[in-house]
């Protein structure tokens, strides 16, 4: 398997859709309680919509980078944040998929490791792929090329 110098990864506009949902259908209901009773409610409704965009928007602004030295993980809209972990400094990889993202097939990889600021790295809502398998080999290269050795 021949490895690519960068990935990058962002959560899948379907699950984007699927998170603000929720949203989505209570605007709906003060939609159609402005029609029905008063025209306030449009205003209440507006406002959750609003929301609703705001959120997919911050939800597709994740941004992951996989490099063979180091992960990158870009959050935010208006104030960004980027985390970065080293590869050799990942101890386990867990993959997590409720029955909602196995029907979209996606799933959410959650990186535990060794940095005592960013101990745990969570990446939702990717695509179904190998990418665990990719993790582990640019983790395995960068022990080795910093010549880090585990000791249980």
């Amino acid at each position: 398997m021949t490895t690519k110098p960068e990935i990058f990864l962002r959560p899948a506009m379907r699950f984007a859709v699927i998170r603000t949902l929720p949203l989505i259908l209570v605007a709906l209901l003060f939609l159609l309680l402005a029609w029905k009773l008063s025209p306030y409610f449009l205003f209440i409704s507006l406002g959750i919509l609003g929301a609703a965009w705001y959120r997919l928007l911050l939800i597709r602004s994740n941004c992951y980078v996989i490099t063979s030295e180091v992960l990158r993980v870009r959050k935010g809209i208006f104030f960004k944040r980027t985390d970065q972990l080293e590869m050799y400094r990942i101890k386990d990889y867990i993959i997590t998929q409720s029955f909602l993202l196995q029907i979209f097939r996606l799933m959410n990889i959650t990186l535990k490791g060794t940095d005592p600021e960013t101990p745990v790295i969570v990446m939702t809502g990717i695509p179904e792929s190998d990418l665990i398998d990719t993790i582990r080999e640019h983790v395995q290269k960068a022990r080795k090329d910093n010549h880090i050795y585990e000791i249980n």
